[in-house]
C-alpha cells in the first residue's frame, strides 16, 4: 500500500515582512500623493526665489516676497477674498443649519435630502455660467424683479461693486451648502438618541433640544466642517473667472484669481509662484489656529 506524500508546510513570512507588508500595500498611493502634492509646492518655492519669464529665470532671492508685501493689489485680492468668503461662509453655515434642523426632525422634508445635493453635483464653470446668465446676459433676475414691481428697467448687477459681489456670493452659497448641509445631517443622526429622548420626558421642546444639547454637541463637527469650508473658498476661482473677471476695478478680484492673472497673464510666474506661497502659509496658520481654539474651548 502506497503512503500519501506529506504536503509541505506553508511558507511562513518572517516577521519584518509581515510588519513592512501594509506599508508595501500603501506605498503606490503615497508615492502618487506625493507626486502630486508634494512636488509642486517645493517648485513653486523654488521658483517663487526667482524671476521667471519663460526659459529666464534670474535669481530674486526674497525679493518676489517683498514685492507682494507692498503690492495694492494683492492686499485688494486678499481683503476681497476675506470679505467674499467670510459672508458666503456665513450664509452657507446658517442655511445649512437650518435646512439640516428641518431634515432631521421631519419626515416629509427628510425623504427629499437627496434634492438638497443636486447643486453640489454641477460642475462649478457651468453653475458659474448659469448665475451669470440668470443675473446679467439673460436678465432673468431683473426681469422677475421687475414684474413684482421691485425695480424699474434692467439691473447691471457685475457694474456695481456691492451687486458684483452678491452674485459671487449667491453663486457660491447655492452650490456649496449641500456639503455643509450633509456632513450636519450626518452628524445630527449619529448623536446619542438616549439624551434627545431623556430632554423630551423632562418636558423640553425640539427647538431648545437642538439648541441646548444637539449644536453643543455637533461643535467639533461644526467647526471642522467650517475649516474645509473655508479652506475651499479661498481658492475661489471659477466664478471670478466665468462671471467678473475681477471687475468692477478689482473690487471682486480673489487671491486665486490674482494669481493667475500675475502667472498666465503678465506671465510673472515667480511672483505668482511667492503669492501662492503666501496664501497656504496664511491658509495654514488660520486654519490651525481656529481649529486648535475650537477643539482646546471645547475640553475646558
Amino acid at each position: 500500500m502506497a503512503t500519501a506524500t506529506p504536503k509541505p508546510a506553508p511558507r511562513r513570512r518572517s516577521p519584518a515582512l509581515r510588519k513592512a507588508f501594509p506599508y508595501l500595500l500603501l506605498a503606490p498611493a503615497l508615492v502618487y500623493l506625493l507626486v502630486i502634492t508634494l512636488y509642486p509646492g517645493i517648485f513653486a518655492i523654488y521658483q517663487s526665489l526667482f524671476v521667471v519669464k519663460f526659459l529666464n529665470w534670474e535669481w530674486a532671492g526674497l525679493g518676489n516676497y517683498s514685492s507682494i508685501l507692498q503690492d495694492r493689489e494683492f492686499w485688494a485680492a486678499l481683503g476681497n477674498t476675506a470679505l467674499i468668503g467670510a459672508i458666503s461662509l456665513s450664509l452657507q453655515t446658517g442655511i445649512a443649519l437650518a435646512i439640516a434642523y428641518f431634515a432631521y426632525r421631519d419626515p416629509f422634508i427628510r425623504g427629499w435630502r437627496i434634492v438638497y445635493l443636486m447643486p453640489m453635483l454641477f460642475m462649478p464653470s457651468a453653475v458659474a455660467f448659469i448665475w451669470k446668465l440668470a443675473f446679467n446676459d439673460g436678465r432673468v433676475i431683473s426681469d422677475l424683479l421687475g414684474r413684482l414691481g421691485l425695480i424699474e428697467g434692467n439691473m447691471d448687477w457685475l457694474g456695481s461693486i456691492p451687486l458684483a459681489r452678491m452674485t459671487l456670493i449667491v453663486a457660491d452659497v447655492w452650490q456649496w451648502t449641500p456639503f455643509l448641509f450633509i456632513i450636519f445631517v450626518a452628524a445630527l443622526q449619529g448623536q446619542d438618541q438616549e439624551i434627545e429622548e431623556a430632554a423630551r420626558l423632562d418636558g423640553a421642546s425640539w427647538p431648545s433640544i437642538f439648541w441646548n444639547i444637539s449644536l453643543p454637541m455637533m461643535r467639533p463637527v461644526i467647526v471642522v466642517a467650517i475649516t474645509l469650508r473655508g479652506i475651499d473658498i479661498t481658492t475661489m476661482f471659477t466664478n471670478v473667472f466665468v462671471m467678473t473677471q475681477g471687475t468692477p476695478g478689482g473690487a471682486t478680484e480673489t487671491m486665486s484669481y490674482f494669481i493667475y492673472r500675475q502667472g498666465f497673464r503678465m506671465f510673472n510666474f515667480g511672483y505668482a509662484s511667492a503669492a501662492s506661497v503666501l496664501m497656504l502659509v496664511l491658509t495654514v496658520i488660520i486654519a490651525q489656529t481656529v481649529v486648535k481654539r475650537a477643539f482646546h474651548s471645547g475640553k475646558k
